[in-house]
């Protein structure tokens, strides 16, 4: 899977556009996905990537990086040993783009 561009509300992925945001994992692309707040990612909204086993999950936390992970969230994923890279949608997609062959999910804020 590659990310071909990012800009605000809008990715490509392998050639296909989406414009809402996104739940990755295992090669699925959730393209309904939404929180359940709206600026804040917590383990329900991410709970089905989770079930994979996961060495990573990637947070593109927005153009601007309105998005915030729940210190909940965080310390669940810190508790079983799984990496928490959250940045900006831009530079997280350039992350997804380097991961080779890490598991990895993403939770894609395209959005503000």
């Amino acid at each position: 899977m590659h990310i071909d561009s990012y800009e605000f509300g809008q990715i490509v992925i392998d050639g296909q556009t989406y414009r809402q945001d996104l739940l990755i994992w295992s090669g699925r692309i959730k393209s309904d996905w939404w929180r359940s707040e709206s600026h804040l990612l917590q383990i329900p909204d991410v709970f089905e990537a989770l079930a994979a086993d996961l060495q990573v999950l990637v947070v593109g936390t927005g153009a601007s990086g309105r998005m915030a992970v729940d210190p909940e969230l965080a310390a669940y994923l810190k508790d079983r040993g799984i990496e928490l890279i959250a940045r900006p949608s831009g530079e997280a997609c350039r992350i997804i783009n380097h991961m080779g062959q890490r598991r990895w999910a993403a939770a894609l804020h395209l959005t503000c």
